[in-house]
């Protein structure tokens, strides 16, 4: 616990911005929702034949798993994209449902007789609705307020992964570097803040409920644009909380009042390495004079979709995933017959240009505890061939659906394992791993986390895995800006560089940020 509070004491400052892009997310989204569905909610009652097909979408879009609604969105035009837009958009219709659903259910609670006395009195339906119908409703509506709220700082956790920001970051981080004071920072303030708005909205409800002579119904009005100025009002106080929300940052050289013109996004997967990589060429850029900003931390393939989108213009990738994965090409293990059909179909196909080779590759490592290794005296895959009958494997999703993953890799080495594999995500199998849950796992040969877990990797013995050969992917109009900072990046990392410099970030719990920035100044 002593720990978890010098953490807290150390880097209150990030926790802060990543609190105030959380708020900002779900504040702006609420309001979004509140201005949608109120109005829907009262056309319901106005017409019966609308409550099953706007109640229906509702629903269907409150079923639909946050990520694969964060992923449908990317592509589309206006709305999508990554960033905290797609997320907004993805929260204010998560918060529809409950919303509509309390807007309806306060309407027609009220007693019929209450409306008919209205109407006998000469009022119009505007009248009734506005002096009558939505003041008696309003604490209904909130308590689908409230619920929105707490449905929003839950899923606005995973808007992370789309580059949203957000506490989700802290969330994610601390699972891939394997520290329990990220998760439990990210986790507590998420779950506090839920607490805390929620009683903000209760008291707001007593208020209701307590004086109805204050127009309720404008107060619900009042609360929403509130919520909206107070998201604003966050965003000039807080300025610099984080590239999804505040804009491009500013590189050093455009500080140091070198005018730039050129600007290029460059983005980064969501683990350490892909981090660390975009970082290194961030940097390089900015000490051009080039302005950059970041979209690091995409999940999934958001990466490749966002370049193919023009949303960023350059990441890191491998050659053996946009040969197998993304070109859907079979599996191949010469590095550069790999290199040369990847960076030819990829010109061909997308438009897109590679980088020469950084210097290093991140294959496939199969791993095991240290000190089952050392026990059993295992080197290789196929040394560890005997045991699976009796072991628990764990794969991430990415190792489990490709062409040269799991089915493959079983069936080159015999690998018959007595339990079903699980599917996992991939941070946490290393975890999972650690704490004796799984006896085996596919991991990355340069993650900094295989030595400071002491985890053993076993040697390919059958050359099964393709090549993974570190290099940049970039859009073709920007290729000519990136062209010096790939010349000098190439050959420049080697394997066991890599590791080390990922040991720095999981291991010792440095920033990829001054971690790049050592390097570079290192070369």
């Amino acid at each position: 616990m002593r720990d978890f509070f010098q953490f807290v004491s150390t880097n209150w400052q990030e926790l802060l911005a990543l609190t105030s892009e959380h708020v900002l997310l779900v504040l702006i989204s609420t309001g979004a929702a509140v201005v949608i569905g109120v109005p829907l909610g009262v056309a319901v009652t106005r017409k019966k034949a609308l409550q099953g097909p706007i109640l229906g979408a509702a629903n269907i879009l409150q079923t639909v798993p946050s990520l694969a609604l964060f992923g449908l969105l990317i592509p589309l035009p206006f709305v999508g994209g990554i960033g905290a837009r797609t997320a907004i958009i993805a929260l204010a219709l998560y918060g529809l449902l409950p919303i509509i659903r309390n807007t309806v259910t306060g309407i027609l609670g009220i007693d019929p007789k209450i409306r008919e006395a209205a109407v006998a009195m000469g009022m119009t339906d505007w009248q009734v609705l506005r002096m009558v119908e939505l003041p008696l409703a309003a604490p209904v509506i909130l308590t689908g307020i409230r619920v929105a709220v707490v449905i929003g700082v839950g899923v606005a956790t995973v808007a992370a992964a789309v580059g949203a920001g957000g506490l989700g970051t802290s969330i994610f981080r601390g699972l891939r570097q394997y520290d329990n004071n990220l998760i439990v920072a990210g986790a507590l303030a998420s779950a506090l803040l839920a607490l805390f708005i929620d009683f903000l909205l209760g008291q707001l409800g007593t208020s209701f409920r307590i004086d109805a002579k204050h127009r309720p119904a404008r107060r619900i009005a009042a609360a929403t644009g509130l919520m909206l100025l107070a998201a604003v009002a966050a965003m000039s106080l807080f300025p610099g909380i984080g590239s999804s929300m505040a804009g491009p940052e500013l590189p050093d050289a455009s500080k140091a009042g070198v005018a730039s013109k050129e600007r290029v996004v460059v983005g980064s997967k969501d683990f350490t390495e892909s981090i660390i990589l975009a970082e290194i060429l961030a940097q390089s850029l900015e000490k051009q004079g080039i302005a950059v900003e970041r979209v690091f931390e995409l999940g999934g393939n958001l990466a490749h979709e966002s370049l193919l989108s023009g949303r960023i213009d350059v990441y890191p990738e491998y050659t053996g995933t946009a040969y197998t994965a993304i070109l859907k090409n079979s599996p191949i293990t010469d590095p550069e017959v790999v290199y040369e059909k990847t960076k030819t179909e990829y010109a061909e196909k997308f438009g897109l240009t590679l980088s020469p080779p950084l210097g290093f590759a991140n294959d496939f490592a199969i791993l095991v505890r240290g000190d089952v290794a050392r026990q059993n005296n295992l080197k290789t895959i196929s040394d560890a061939v005997p045991f699976a009958n009796d072991w628990q494997a764990g794969f991430g999703q990415d190792f489990m659906s490709r062409e040269d993953g799991y089915r493959g890799f079983a069936a080159a080495y015999g690998l018959n394992f007595g339990k079903q594999p699980r599917e996992m995500d991939l941070s946490l199998t290393y975890r999972a791993l650690q704490s004796g849950e799984l006896d085996i796992i596919a991991g990355n040969s340069t993650d900094g986390l295989i030595s400071a877990l002491d985890l053993f990797q076993l040697a390919d013995d059958k050359r099964y895995f393709p090549p993974y050969q570190a290099v940049f992917i970039a859009r073709r109009e920007k290729a000519p800006l990136l062209a010096e900072t790939f010349r000098r990046l190439e050959n420049a990392i080697s394997t066991e560089e890599m590791r080390r410099l990922n040991y720095e970030v999981d291991g010792n719990k440095r920033t990829p940020r001054d971690v790049a920035a050592e390097w570079i100044k290192s070369k």
